[in-house]
């Protein structure tokens, strides 16, 4: 199995010369057939779980391949989340074939392998509408179907859920049965184990389902990992298993308690010398498998043995991520997610992508990391199982040493990030940010609180297009703007990336955030030489006299769209690239005041507690009696969906923007 590919030691992909005038263009058709897949014997007349109750083996298998070929057809015309789906489509069919949703309930971590179980439960004709605007979410929904037990996009989340499902069932007097389905990696998380920890102290019936792929977007790290693959490699044990898989069905048979103690005391025995059983059953979870997950009779037979047992356990199934796309399978990494517009047998791209386009922001940021690192030994770079998506692939190929990557941990991450920070060295945390909020308290208490010089490389700042609300970047800003002594900093493009970068490494000693959008830059023509920026202070980029335009990051490139039509208006506006939310330039803001009449903040964070709440305070507290009109996200979670469709739905393209703000001026002037 090929990993992810990267660049090798001391290489860059993209060279610093880029026509600043090209704009990121879309390489897929506008619009994409309706028309998702022929009628399919089994599947066609699969029209909620209650039809697979009837199926046997052999057409249970059938239909799994129905939904793999399904499946691969829907990615290829339409993208989203690919490789994880295929390697539960046995898993699943078998678990709708035993349960019985939406009673029993069934709970995906993290949601992005749940596009079989949407075809099964009632949602085949709408998949076409995956993941757009208006269409299904690309994750489990509870508004969305009945058979969505609960709402999942960040990993870990599962058996802490169970757990409280179970319980609520419990104190209700029903008899649902509770399952959460969890791999991708999500076992390399703390609250997993938190949750099975408690699982075992509540002694409620709750089947917890490994699903161990050995990968989650990339290949898998850590102890817990390396002792998975341990034992499904052991013969010993693998001939074992036969033996104590068997043990579970005698204890439905009429054997005497001297009997079934004895068949315990075997099983209990045998597990704890040859299996990571030992590891869960110290938990209160009792251990069953490993068994393979693409094996139908394996996992029908082991799903209704499992439904006989009236305590917390874990079945451990073997996946392979991408099953049956052979692509996928040999390149796990690359195939986890799709754009969409592949070859359903070939995985040829039908369209090259354009070559010519600037590069992502990420990129940018990795390829700046590794140039930094190699002639400073101090650079540590750390990702919570995102080398990939964060670009840190790079950093993991150039400097290997001083690379790490913790898992799906974002809290221990931080904190990790703190102790390097402690003994001199300069980590830097590259993660999403939506995935950072859950690290808020170490943020606080473990780096801020200390002055710790950890610097945050914060990507897939604000909106993210279809994956939708779980990933929107849309809070940080207002959250991090809370912390004391922590710099905050936006590029408005990819020169001001690098820049921020080594400005926060070299030029700043305490907690640094710079905060960066997903997808490519603006093509600016990038330099070799990097330029420490002045700290908190903003950059004016085109003066005017009637209003002032206070811009954070690369909306800085809308405020500018919006002042050149306002301009052929009569309206002339003084656009400022704010660069810094804290320290906040209030210098400019206060000469600002002295010459124009009105404010307007633009910035892709939400409504409350970003840029615009802060120059609000300043100017209250200064006594300037100036009108501001923020435009932010709004105070909701904005759904999924094409960017596009996503601005013009909440009035952040630029002629709604524009239309407010010449609204807002004019009214001021009467």
């Amino acid at each position: 199995m090929e990993q992810c590919p990267g660049m090798e030691p001391g290489s860059l992909k993209h060279g610093y010369s880029y026509n600043k005038n090209l704009k990121p263009e879309n390489t897929m058709p506008d619009s994409l057939p309706v028309n998702i897949s022929q009628q399919m014997t089994l599947l066609s007349a699969i029209h909620s779980p209650v039809d697979l109750k009837k199926l046997s083996l052999l057409e249970l298998q059938k239909l799994a391949d129905e939904c793999r070929k399904e499946v691969i057809e829907l990615v290829s015309l339409n993208g989203g989340h690919f490789a994880s789906s295929l390697g539960v489509v046995e898993l699943t069919v078998a678990l709708h074939h035993v349960y019985s949703t939406p009673h029993d309930k069934i709970i995906w971590d993290v949601g992005h392998q749940a596009y079989v179980h949407k075809l099964l439960t009632g949602r085949k004709e709408r998949m076409q509408t995956n993941r757009q605007f208006g269409g299904l979410a690309g994750f489990p929904k509870r508004t969305e179907s009945p058979h969505d037990a609960f709402g999942t996009g960040h990993a870990t989340t599962s058996i802490s859920a169970a757990a409280g499902i179970a319980v609520a069932s419990e104190l209700a007097g029903g008899n649902e049965k509770v399952i959460a389905v969890i791999g991708d990696g999500s076992m390399t998380g703390g609250m997993a184990f938190e949750a099975m920890n408690h699982l075992g102290d509540l002694k409620s019936d709750v089947l917890v389902i490994l699903n161990d792929n050995q990968m989650a977007i990339s290949p898998s790290t850590g102890g817990l990992r390396h002792h998975f693959v341990n034992i499904t490699l052991n013969k010993t044990y693998n001939r074992a298993r036969q033996l104590l898989w068997k043990s579970i069905s005698l204890f439905n048979n009429d054997l005497g308690d001297k009997a079934k103690n004895a068949v315990r005391k075997l099983e209990e025995g045998v597990k704890a010398a040859l299996t990571p059983g030992a590891f869960f059953e110290a938990l209160g979870l009792r251990y069953f498998g490993p068994i393979d997950g693409h094996n139908m009779e394996q996992l029908v037979k082991a799903l209704k043995e499992m439904q006989e047992l009236p305590h917390p356990k874990l079945l451990h199934v073997i996946t392979t991520k991408g099953k049956g796309f052979k692509p996928a399978e040999e390149n796990q990494c690359k195939w986890h997610a799709h754009n969409g517009g592949f070859d359903k047998i070939t995985g040829k791209l039908l369209k090259t992508a354009d070559s010519t386009l600037p590069p992502k922001y990420q990129e940018v940021f990795g390829e700046a990391l590794v140039e930094l690192a190699l002639k400073d030994s101090r650079i540590t770079a750390i990702t919570a199982a995102m080398p990939s998506g964060t670009s840190l692939d790079l950093f993991q190929n150039a400097v290997p040493n001083r690379f790490f990557d913790v898992g799906i941990a974002e809290p221990h991450a931080v904190t990790f990030a703190a102790g390097l920070a402690c003994q001199g060295f300069l980590p830097v945390f590259a993660v999403y940010s939506t995935f950072l909020q859950r690290a808020y308290d170490q943020l606080i208490h473990d780096v801020a609180l200390q002055n710790l010089h950890v610097v945050f490389a914060i990507d897939r700042a604000g909106l993210v297009g279809e994956d939708g609300p779980t990933h929107h970047g849309a809070f940080d800003l207002s959250w991090l703007h809370a912390v004391p002594g922590l710099v905050i900093m936006a590029p408005a493009n990819e020169q001001e990336l690098r820049d921020m970068l080594y400005t926060a490494l070299y030029e700043l000693k305490g907690p640094v955030a710079i905060r960066y959008p997903r997808g490519n830059g603006t093509g600016i023509t990038l330099h070799k030489k990097f330029t420490a920026l002045p700290i908190g202070k903003a950059q004016i980029v085109k003066e005017g006299s009637h209003l002032a335009l206070l811009s954070m990051g690369t909306m800085t490139g809308k405020a500018l769209e919006v002042a050149s039509i306002l301009e052929k208006e009569g309206i002339n506006a003084t656009v400022v690239n704010m660069r810094f939310l804290k320290p906040l330039d209030t210098d400019v803001i206060e000469e600002l005041a002295s010459k124009t009449t009105h404010f307007v903040v633009i910035e892709e964070n939400s409504l409350i507690g970003g840029l615009g709440s802060a120059v609000i305070d300043h100017l209250n507290t200064q006594g300037l009696n100036r009108p501001v009109l923020k435009i932010a996200l709004p105070d909701t979670f904005v759904t999924h969906g094409n960017m596009n469709e996503l601005y013009r739905e909440i009035g952040f393209d630029t002629p709604s923007m524009t239309e407010k703000i010449r609204k807002f001026y004019k009214e001021g002037q009467r």
